[in-house]
């Protein structure tokens, strides 16, 4: 079983993906790491993130330990992930680390949740679920700037927001695997939904196209 969780930033993927992935016992992949892992590794490496070369080697040598980094989920590395997601020979160096994973689940489980940008159009545009979770830019940016302030990080929403837009506009109109929804996929706006309610609709959706407790 392969369950496709697509959306923009801050729209509730992240959180949906893993209670559904636990929910069923799957196993679970935030693409969106790959990307912040290579990002980060390509700045370290003392290039700047946009540089083809250095990232293209980032992402073909990117080891799954290096997922555990705790800068990961720093906003610098989010800024990073997105430039280097928008270069096509990054993208392909991680597209059969995605569909690797989602062909033999580790651990033994039965199947695993995809969550990504790209994970029902082009790495598992067969899986059994797909789900786009999305909001308002306005929604995504106060949650944002509130999960900053609570790991006592400085945010001001203004410029929050602006960087939100940036980044939605750069997802959106890369060339390559750009941000949208599939055809097939159960468009689920988080805006005015509380975590248990879109988790509700999500499993029944998913109920509805695979065999599944």
């Amino acid at each position: 079983m392969i369950i496709a969780i697509d959306g923009p930033a801050a729209s509730g993927k992240g959180t949906l993906a893993r209670r559904i992935a636990e929910h069923l016992d799957l196993a679970l992949l935030d693409t969106g790491l790959l990307y912040r892992a290579v990002g980060l590794k390509t700045v370290r490496g003392g290039a700047a993130a946009n540089d083809v070369q250095e990232a293209t080697k980032a992402a073909e040598t990117l080891d799954f330990s290096e997922l555990d980094d705790p800068e990961l989920r720093a906003d610098s590395a989010a800024a990073a992930a997105s430039k280097v997601g928008a270069i096509p020979t990054v993208r392909q160096a991680l597209l059969d680390f995605q569909r690797t994973f989602a062909a033999n689940p580790p651990q033994g489980r039965k199947g695993a949740v995809l969550d990504g940008r790209d994970i029902g159009t082009v790495v598992c545009p067969d899986a059994d679920a797909k789900i786009f979770v999305t909001a308002s830019v306005e929604v995504r940016a106060e949650r944002r700037v509130k999960e900053l302030r609570e790991r006592g990080l400085e945010a001001i929403h203004t410029r929050v927001l602006q960087e939100m837009k940036e980044r939605d506009n750069r997802d959106a109109s890369r060339a390559v695997s750009p941000l949208e929804p599939a055809q097939d996929a159960f468009v689920l706006d988080t805006g005015g939904l509380d975590p248990d309610a879109v988790f509700a609709e999500a499993l029944n959706f998913i109920r509805s196209r695979c065999k599944c407790d």
